[in-house]
């Protein structure tokens, strides 16, 4: 108690002082409330002392030091069992554990990491959230979202490293850690963070961060999205790169698409799991793709190429298929279009005579083509899993564009 009242003495002294009344303000609502626990848990001593005289050990703590033995008895949670006699998961054999462990969601691995040191470590572990992962991200996540983590990782380092030498939390920091040499009650008193919310888990470089973060919606990873901007008509049978954002209330993702022309950012809400899928290639929006199967498409090859509006545009990469050459009657039996140097590319989801019907390539030297009026063509990549074409099957439009 009199250290207690030493410690209020200063604190009052130094709250006269302007440069630091504001750290000060802080510190004495701590230390009121510290004050009035110390004493009810004076009293609370003096009153059961006063017919039995109770051993050390079972005179009532104060709430402070319940919760730090609180704590210390759940980071050591392995030893109670051996002495109290009752039995515990980590008594199980070892395969026993990663077996159970195994077949735990992911909230439920998440809390059983938050039981005791050793369950963090074991929950933590990567093999245990690799399938995880892949079930429920793998389909829209490429090499892109997982460069774009590690650099997220980076950054959110050197941000904490920066936060940790001139954040305003230091000031408070030093204040607590001098009055400790005055009153040792001082020392259990934990300053807030500087922005007076949570900041979350930390991050590392592991699978399990890596799903928490993309579960809590603030990690935004590249992918592709299929028929932009709720299925804009200009868009449709296209797939545009964009930034995402999964939302875990509605279990759909937030997109943003980059800027371009004289559009700025432009958002999209709602975007389903349909919608949604990995980068095929590691082509930029803005680079041309260099297309590596123009020798061997013939008539009725399903492909995607890349196609923009105009030089400020990003690429997108849009459904179509290869044609018969005009000369020839389509039997093929007797077709040689796959012998031309040029190649004839449908996209059937036009009406006849529209000018986003047919497009030609040439075969030996093709690079971008086009103009402004019709828009610009890039590389081509030709189709071969039979998931892809099902998946431009199932977003065919039910009217004939124009």
């Amino acid at each position: 108690m009199l250290a207690l009242l030493t410690a209020f003495v200063v604190a009052c002294l130094l709250f006269l002082s302007k440069p630091c009344a504001r750290d000060m303000r802080l510190f004495l609502a701590s230390l009121f409330q510290q004050l009035a626990l110390s004493l009810l848990g004076f009293l609370a001593g003096l009153r059961l002392l006063g017919g039995v005289a109770a051993a050390p050990e079972t005179m009532p703590l104060m709430p402070s030091f319940k919760r730090k033995r609180a704590a210390a008895m759940v980071e050591n949670v392995e030893e109670v069992p051996a002495a109290a006699g009752e039995p515990s998961v980590l008594d199980l054999p070892e395969l026993a554990i990663d077996c159970i462990l195994e077949r735990l969601p992911p909230a439920e691995l998440r809390n059983m990491a938050a039981v005791c040191r050793s369950m963090r470590e074991r929950c933590r572990s990567d093999h245990l959230w690799e399938r995880h992962m892949s079930e429920k991200w793998g389909r829209v996540l490429g090499r892109a979202a997982r460069d774009e983590w590690r650099a997220h990782l980076a950054s959110a380092s050197e941000s904490s490293a920066a936060g940790s030498v001139s954040g305003g939390g230091g000031k408070r920091r030093r204040w607590l850690a001098a009055l400790s040499c005055v009153c040792p009650v001082v020392s259990w008193m934990r300053p807030r963070a500087d922005s007076g919310k949570s900041s979350g888990p930390m991050l590392d470089d592991s699978i399990m961060s890596w799903y928490l973060s993309m579960e809590s919606g603030k990690f935004w990873f590249p992918a592709q999205v299929y028929n932009r901007e709720h299925g804009h008509v200009g868009f449709m049978m296209s797939c545009y790169d964009a930034e995402l954002s999964y939302d875990y209330h509605s279990d759909t993702f937030r997109a943003r698409y980059p800027p371009h022309g004289r559009r700025t950012v432009v958002l999209e809400d709602g975007v389903q799991w349909d919608r949604v899928r990995a980068p095929p290639v590691n082509t930029l929006a803005h680079d041309l793709h260099a297309s590596d199967c123009l020798h061997e498409l013939r008539p009725g090859d399903h492909i995607e190429i890349q196609w923009r509006r105009n030089k400020e545009f990003p690429y997108g990469w849009w459904y179509g298929v290869v044609g018969h050459l005009e000369s020839c009657d389509g039997n093929e039996h007797f077709c040689r279009c796959h012998f031309s140097d040029t190649v004839v590319l449908e996209f059937n989801q036009y009406t006849h005579g529209s000018r986003w019907r047919q497009a030609l390539v040439n075969r030996k030297d093709h690079r971008e083509e086009g103009n402004e009026g019709d828009g610009f063509y890039g590389g081509l990549r030709k189709l071969r899993s039979k998931d892809d074409i099902s998946k431009w099957r199932q977003l065919w439009p039910t009217d004939i564009l124009e």
